[in-house]
């Protein structure tokens, strides 16, 4: 049975500019900005919260079934996500508006100015799962990635009426969403993924306190950068697991999502918490470790002896099967 990722699917265009910000503005003159900059470089990178997920997904052969709003911009980056695994057929393609955009400028001492156009991902609450569960068959697992906020509930609220299982992923959104959206987004949840920032603040909005989310919640897997992820559910010891050390750390963005693909797609092998978090650990740690958010690859061999160096050779035995 698939697990259906729904979430943004954007493009990221990134640039850099050799000076500095600071030295462009005119004191007095602030309320009247024209700046223009010449940038050294520009890259455009795939990206959005879902279609990461997806794609590490599809790395790990689980061929998860992608849910979300595109422009007719979107037909090289559909053939990438094809390649790598990922099932595009639900894609809802946007008649008028292009795919989101990240536009994004970094000066020298790394301040930046960007900005984020929507466009298509406006659409996504459009899009109803049950035409998805008939095309594939049952849906084992549906991820509420950060979306449209509408589409985000919808999915959320259809998950629960149809019995669907689902990870609560709310993410980068929980910063603007209030309590009672942020409420109806997590509980009943099979799966919840925050950060440190994003777990206090979802107490601090929804007003419960961590026991009181534990209750609602099947599994809290909470990222803590260098200092690893921990594993909570109600009743039951945490589980902490480290962060594989990177060996060349370039970009940490994307690494959240990687980890959650590693994470979820360990669950469906039926591997226990700590071994699908450690899992989870070391396609974050590939990930972040390249420029751009699907840019890293799993080759077997050297991910195998990763993850041994890591968490040992019998933690490496349980996974090897699973890997293409």
């Amino acid at each position: 049975m698939p697990v259906v990722v729904t979430g943004s699917i954007a493009t990221d265009h990134l640039m850099t500019f050799p000076g500095k910000f600071t030295e462009q503005f005119v004191e007095g003159q602030m309320e009247n900005v024209s700046l223009s900059f010449l940038v050294d470089d520009l890259v455009q990178h795939r990206g959005g919260a879902g279609a990461n997920m997806a794609y590490g997904l599809g790395l790990l052969g689980l061929r998860p079934v992608l849910v979300g709003a595109v422009g007719n911009d979107f037909a090289d980056y559909d053939a990438w996500l094809t390649r790598h695994g990922v099932d595009t057929a639900s894609v809802h393609w946007s008649e008028f508006k292009h795919t989101a955009r990240f536009v994004c400028t970094t000066d020298a001492v790394n301040n930046q100015i960007a900005s984020f156009y929507s466009g298509a991902m406006s659409e996504a609450s459009q899009i109803e799962l049950a035409p998805v569960a008939a095309r594939v068959g049952p849906l084992d697992l549906v991820v509420i990635g950060p979306n449209d906020p509408t589409a985000m509930v919808r999915h959320t609220e259809e998950c629960r009426a149809r019995g669907f299982k689902f990870v609560a992923d709310p993410s980068q959104q929980l910063a603007w969403a209030d309590g009672a959206m942020i409420r109806g987004l997590v509980d009943g949840a099979e799966l919840l993924f925050t950060n440190e920032y994003e777990s206090a603040l979802l107490q601090q909005k929804t007003g419960w306190t961590e026991d009181e989310v534990l209750a609602r919640v099947g599994t809290w897997v909470t990222t803590r950068a260098a200092e690893g992820v921990l594993v909570r559910q109600a009743g039951e010891s945490p589980i902490t697991v480290i962060a594989v050390p990177e060996t060349k750390p370039v970009e940490p963005t994307g690494g959240g999502d990687a980890l959650r693909a590693g994470f979820i797609a360990g669950r469906m092998w039926g591997l226990g918490l700590e071994r699908a978090t450690q899992l989870g650990s070391a396609v974050a740690t590939a990930a972040v470790e390249v420029i751009g958010t699907q840019e890293y690859d799993l080759p077997r061999e050297s991910f195998l002896a990763r993850f041994a160096d890591a968490f040992g050779d019998d933690a490496a035995d349980e996974i090897a099967p699973h890997l293409g």
